[in-house]
């Protein structure tokens, strides 16, 4: 099937007051595992890769890319491909040649008017060459190492009004807000704030982007979407389901070698993890009926 577009996904799934999954993707197992998923469920998927993952791939995003385009169009289920977390405004320049349709360009650890002055160049750059720009107000913490912010602590929580500023000042497509997840989540009892992704959902004429989300529980993510979030990322729950099924299995083969072996048991754990979230977020479907904040 041709490769979808990540802003066709998001609008669809905000249209139909839902959202759209997207997980980050390392390997070629990690990516044949969320297209089996996508199959299997019936459910549209993007493949992120981000900044980080380019650097583990030696700073060259085509090899990556490639897979992920060549894994969707030999598929039936419709797949969109995204360049996640992008710092680098020369990677963001190599974006549109290597099959992304989109990128989420990041400079929420700046100051507001260079996080602004930034994100209107990507977006701009974006625009003028057929891809769709997310960036991020508010800081969700928990990346490159570090631990999630406090929710007291400054930027860690987007405000409305200067969301509303931001969002006209740069022109962006989608918005990832700060509401109370963080990345690299081994756990999933993170709270949303959903009284605050309401007023965002209110104040704001365009998609919004919940990152983290592998820290948020099912009933907590699918509240999440029916107050207002089109986009929901996952990264951190297919790395933990890869790592875990992998440790099992050279645990009860010691001496196995062939690395087939224990990279199937992996894939497999991740397909399974994907197709849980993909039916999770799908079914959150907010339907036109109106959800209390509270």
């Amino acid at each position: 099937m041709p490769l979808s577009t990540t802003g066709e996904l998001v609008a669809e799934a905000a249209a139909r007051r839902g959202a759209v999954a997207a997980f980050n993707v390392i390997t070629l197992e990690h990516i044949e595992a969320v297209v089996a998923a996508a199959e299997a469920t019936g459910e549209p998927v993007i493949l992120q890769v981000s900044e980080n993952a380019v650097k583990f791939h030696g700073g060259r995003p085509h090899p990556i890319a490639a897979a992920a385009v060549s894994a969707a169009r030999r598929s039936g289920a419709r797949v969109a491909l995204h360049l996640d977390h992008v710092k680098s405004e020369a990677l963001l320049r190599e974006a549109a040649d290597c099959g992304f349709s989109s990128a989420m360009f990041d400079a929420a650890h700046l100051s507001y008017g260079e996080n602004v002055a930034a994100t209107r160049r990507a977006a701009d750059w974006a625009h003028a060459n057929g891809l769709w720009l997310e960036a991020e107000l508010g800081e969700v913490g928990g990346k490159d190492g570090t631990g999630p912010l406090s929710a007291h602590a400054p930027g860690a929580r987007t405000d409305p009004d200067e969301a509303r500023r931001f969002v006209a000042e740069t022109g962006i497509d989608a918005l990832a807000v700060a509401v109370g997840s963080s990345h690299a989540m081994t756990t999933r009892d993170a709270t949303i704030d959903h009284t605050l992704l309401a007023a965002l959902h209110h104040a704001l004429d365009l998609p919004l982007v919940l990152h983290g989300s592998s820290g948020v529980s099912d009933p907590e993510l699918q509240r999440a979407i029916r107050v207002g979030i089109s986009k929901v990322n996952i990264g951190t729950a297919l790395s933990i389901a890869m790592t875990g099924a992998i440790r099992s299995h050279l645990h009860g083969d010691p001496n196995g070698v062939d690395p087939r072996h224990y990279l199937a048991a992996g894939r497999e754990a991740v397909t399974d993890t994907t197709a849980q979230l993909l039916t999770t977020v799908g079914a959150a479907d907010r339907g036109g009926v109106p959800v209390s904040s509270g």
